[in-house]
């Protein structure tokens, strides 16, 4: 079974690396592993579903499948903002269901070392659950928070999230 990391063997970088996609949210930057993530896409119009947690923002439909719409803003206890001409949809199988969450900005797919992730600190501030991070990259003057979406959601928000798709 696939960790929540994906690991590329590569003789040009001399070791374990793993591919993330990188993305930002107010102004941190975040990454995920790029196998989760099936595409990106524009900002598109969302329909409201009833009493579902303040985080969902509706589904979309994409392709021919209703997805549900997670403001990863609002889950994280960040300031709102306004969706601009960087605001994209990623959409991502977790745990075998497709989501999509919205954040700012798409950065870039990185290559890191697999040495160069930390633990999470042990006190986060950023409203975070601490559950979700699998780790920290510390990268000259870069920051990048490392999310487990699997850990994300409790088992009765997956339940949700089916039915409302």
């Amino acid at each position: 079974m696939e960790t929540a990391l994906t690991k590329v063997k590569s003789e040009e970088y001399g070791g374990e690396l793993i591919q993330l996609v990188s993305f930002n949210l107010e102004k941190e930057e975040y990454g995920i592993n790029v196998l989760m993530v099936r595409e990106i896409i524009r900002m598109l119009n969302i329909t409201r579903v009833p009493n579902t947690p303040h985080y969902v923002e509706g589904v979309i439909n994409l392709r021919g499948k209703v997805i549900p719409i997670i403001n990863l803003r609002k889950k994280f206890d960040l300031m709102d903002s306004d969706y601009d001409k960087r605001t994209r949809i990623m959409v991502m199988e977790v745990v075998g269901e497709l989501m999509g969450f919205i954040v700012d900005e798409v950065s870039e797919v990185i290559r890191i070392s697999e040495k160069e992730i930390q633990p999470p600190p042990p006190v986060v501030s950023s409203g975070i659950e601490q559950e979700c991070m699998a780790g920290v990259i510390n990268q000259a003057e870069r920051l990048l928070v490392l999310l487990d979406l699997e850990k994300m959601f409790s088992a009765d928000e997956r339940r949700l999230f089916s039915n409302v798709a």
